[in-house]
């Protein structure tokens, strides 16, 4: 019985791991089938399955892409993936096109607002992708603004700074190409505080939308929340995934398979 972990991030967006570095954690922490779920990134999903294959562990195609529904945004993880697929390589390009300007344009707004930073110095600005995080971000923590990722998001990348999200595609339209590319779509996190207004009203407003299943295993579902996310699986015969959401170093509280899931927890027919 393999121990799982289907949500796993890399350099690839904004993990520390190397696909080499991703792999022997996995075997560390006991792993037998992993993915890696980078956000709206393929990036280092093709090493990283030759090197865990390598290994004796298998890895799925996967990757996490970004929606926005009703102004909120949604992660949609899709696996068994055609990472080659010209029309789902277009979407996440466009997605990645959206928060590079994003980033571009919460520098020239802190900038307005008085805050010490030059646009060109970001523009010309590069950091080490194996700090994890994004570039914003790591100019900001260079320049001795930020303190990290929490500080970033409690005190920075706020309404009272008129700083949020870009407008992603809506979820239709990702569940679409992630089942043109011959994958499953499955919600990422649904229960997690990232969405807001709690799993019972989340599931309200996603009850509409095409998925094939839930993620119904995270590092950040209560446990009540996660038996209410099997229910409903079960239920309407949904696909069931769960994985830690791990970034390496980068979100120091998530660790690579917890919360422990195994094959028998989850329900991938077609998939492993």
């Amino acid at each position: 019985m393999r121990k799982v972990d289907l949500h796993i991030h890399s350099t690839a967006s904004d993990g520390t791991w190397t696909p080499q570095e991703l792999v022997n954690a996995a075997q560390a922490a006991g792993l037998g089938l992993i993915a890696v779920t980078d956000h709206d990134s393929t990036a280092n999903v093709a090493e990283t399955m030759r090197i865990a294959a390598a290994n004796g562990i298998k890895c799925l195609p996967g990757v996490e892409v970004c929606s926005t529904k009703d102004g909120m945004s949604f992660h949609i993880l899709g696996y068994g993936i055609d990472t080659a697929n010209k029309p789902l390589q277009e979407l996440l390009a466009h997605n990645t096109y959206l928060l590079e300007k994003k980033d571009d344009d919460s520098v020239q707004l802190l900038i307005k607002q008085g805050w010490p930073l030059d646009f060109k110095e970001f523009q010309n600005y590069t950091y080490d992708r194996r700090r994890g995080g994004w570039k914003s971000l790591a100019y900001l923590i260079d320049k001795g603004l930020c303190s990290g990722v929490n500080d970033f998001f409690k005190r920075i990348f706020t309404a009272e700074n008129d700083l949020g999200f870009p407008e992603f595609p809506p979820i239709s339209e990702v569940i679409a190409a992630i089942h043109g590319a011959g994958g499953s779509a499955l919600c990422a996190h649904a229960a997690s505080s990232f969405h807001g207004p709690g799993l019972a009203q989340t599931l309200v407003e996603l009850i509409e939308e095409p998925f094939d299943g839930f993620e119904c295993y995270h590092s950040g579902h209560s446990e009540e929340d996660t038996q209410l996310l099997l229910t409903h699986c079960r239920a309407e015969g949904m696909l069931i995934s769960g994985g830690s959401d791990c970034h390496g170093s980068f979100v120091p509280t998530r660790h690579l398979g917890k919360p422990d899931v195994y094959e028998t927890d989850i329900f991938l027919p077609g998939l492993i």
